[in-house]
C-alpha cells in the first residue's frame, strides 16, 4: 500500500521542541521530493518546508531559522524538527511526496498530525 504516515506530533510549551516524522511506504523514497505543509483551522494549507531529491531544503519566511527539514532515503522518512515553537505555530502538519522521476504514484498525502503550542 502506497502511504505516507507522520508521527511526532503532540503538545508542547512555547519555546520547546518538536520533531515530526514522515514514513513512506510502498514508494521509491529516494525519487520523491519532500514537502511539509500546515493547515490552521478554517485556512488553506501552507508550505512550510521543502526537502529536495538531493538533500536542498527550502523554508517558508515564518519558520526559518527555526525549523529544519531532512531525509533519509535508506529509512523511507522525512524529518521536520521544529525548535523554539511559538503558539502561532498551532496547526495540522502534512507531510507531502512529489515523484520526480521513475514511476509511480505521482502525489502522495499523509494523513496529518496535529501540534499545538500552549503554555
Amino acid at each position: 500500500q502506497v502511504q505516507l504516515v507522520e508521527s511526532g506530533g503532540g503538545s508542547v510549551q512555547p519555546g520547546g521542541s518538536l520533531t515530526l516524522s514522515c514514513a513512506g511506504s510502498g514508494v521509491t523514497f529516494r525519487q520523491y521530493l519532500m514537502r511539509w505543509y500546515r493547515q490552521f483551522p478554517e485556512k488553506e494549507r501552507e508550505l512550510v518546508a521543502t526537502v529536495g531529491l538531493t538533500g536542498g531544503e527550502i523554508y517558508a519566511e515564518s519558520v526559518r531559522g527555526r525549523f529544519v527539514s531532512s531525509r533519509d532515503d535508506t529509512e523511507n522518512r522525512a524529518y521536520l524538527q521544529m525548535n523554539n515553537l511559538k503558539p502561532e505555530d498551532t496547526a495540522v502538519y502534512y507531510c507531502y511526496a512529489q515523484r520526480i522521476g521513475g514511476t509511480g504514484k505521482p502525489v502522495i498525502w499523509g494523513q496529518g498530525t496535529q501540534v499545538t503550542v500552549s503554555s
